[in-house]
């Protein structure tokens, strides 16, 4: 079983993790080193997967976790956050 993130309007917080869809829903312009940190401590602490593999993301179950294409141009562009 594999995370998902979404990038959705009108959430309340930066990240939140929605165990109903197995997926992280990220707000959509939210500053992208804020929401990298942010969705990097819902998978490591929350869930308990490893530690970020360079700049990305590992789900609980050992694969790498993909980012949707809206943020991942924005972190290619913005590289002042560093992975847990």
């Amino acid at each position: 079983m594999c995370i998902v993130i979404s990038v959705v309007d009108d959430l309340p917080k930066i990240a939140i993790w929605d165990p109903a869809e197995v997926s992280i829903l990220v707000a959509r312009g939210t500053a992208t080193g804020e929401l990298m940190r942010e969705v990097a401590a819902i998978l490591t602490i929350d869930l308990g997967a490893p530690a970020s593999v360079d700049d990305r993301f590992v789900c609980f179950c050992g694969a790498l976790v993909e980012l949707p294409g809206e943020l991942t141009a924005l972190v290619a562009v913005d590289s002042s956050w560093e992975p847990v």
